[in-house]
């Protein structure tokens, strides 16, 4: 099993005809990704490397059972592919560009909650399932094998990362996400976690988050009170930034004196959460967990 991707999916990509869109539809598909189709508005009858082209998302379902989707557009058409996709019935939509506008990812976030689907992003590298050699998004191919940690990121590069020194471990992987590194995401860690308790392909789990907003706290909680009863590690990045300053993502800013990097490695400790030190310690102590 896996989370938010399995067998059955089937992609179609917004924005195929984009340079992004061709050269990641490429790697999705050698790593064994069914993509059926995908969209471009006001073309129809076009193919990218075979795969139909499409001038709407409702097509794409129409005529390929497209099931879930993945926006490879410039963020200020991400809320408008988005929102296409949600209202013509797709369940799982990764988002890929950085920077949507606040108010366009609110608009987003709130109509799939109408809707019963799921926002991955965002900002995100997307989602990669190893077992089922499913991927969507652009996550690299070679970093990831089959195993029983759960990976959820707020960093797409430390989820290639850690995912690669997991794979050079021998500690393969259910799934791995990138929740997403913009202010306000679709699906947050704690939201992750609670799909991974219930995967019985997942043994224990890995949060990789970074300073700035509550999603690490929010992922205490939940341990705190029971609601996550499998391992659970934790490695956050971002010591060395002042109050007020950036570390890359929109996200990742601390705004003051109380939200600091250690008061959020304190509630997760204080939750029975083993936080790292170093990106090594980061496997020794999920080694413990899988066989």
């Amino acid at each position: 099993m896996a989370i938010l991707i399995d067998k059955e999916t089937k992609v179609v990509v917004q924005g195929i005809t984009g340079t992004a869109g061709r050269a990641h539809v490429q790697t999705m598909r050698a790593f064994g990704t069914n993509i059926v189709a995908g969209t471009k508005p006001g073309t129809s009858g076009e193919e990218v490397d075979g795969i139909p082209v499409f001038s709407t998302v409702k097509e794409a379902i129409d005529k390929r059972g497209a099931n879930t989707a993945i926006v490879f557009v410039p963020a200020k058409f991400a809320k408008a592919a988005a929102l296409e996709s949600i209202n013509a019935g797709i369940k799982t939509i990764v988002v890929t560009p950085e920077h949507v506008p606040i108010q366009d990812t609110i608009e987003i976030i709130e109509t799939a909650r109408k809707k019963g689907a799921t926002i991955i992003g965002p900002n995100t590298a997307g989602i990669i399932a190893p077992s089922l050699k499913i991927k969507v998004g652009f996550v690299p191919n070679k970093y990831y094998i089959p195993g029983n940690i759960g990976v959820a990121s707020r960093s797409g590069t430390l989820l290639y990362e850690l995912g690669s020194r997991l794979t050079a471990s021998g500690l393969g992987q259910s799934t791995c996400v990138g929740v997403g590194g913009d202010p306000i995401v679709g699906t947050r860690l704690a939201e992750v976690l609670k799909m991974f308790e219930k995967d019985p392909e997942t043994h224990a789990m890995l949060i990789i988050g970074e300073i700035g907003g509550t999603q690490e706290e929010e992922v205490a909680k939940l341990v705190s009170e029971g609601v996550i009863k499998k391992p659970v590690v934790a490695y956050i990045v971002g010591k060395s930034v002042p109050a007020g300053k950036r570390m890359g993502h929109a996200g990742a800013i601390m705004e003051g004196e109380h939200d600091t990097i250690e008061s959020k490695i304190n509630i997760l400790k204080n939750a029975g959460i083993e936080v790292a030190e170093t990106l090594q310690q980061t496997i020794d102590l999920l080694r413990k967990y899988v066989t």
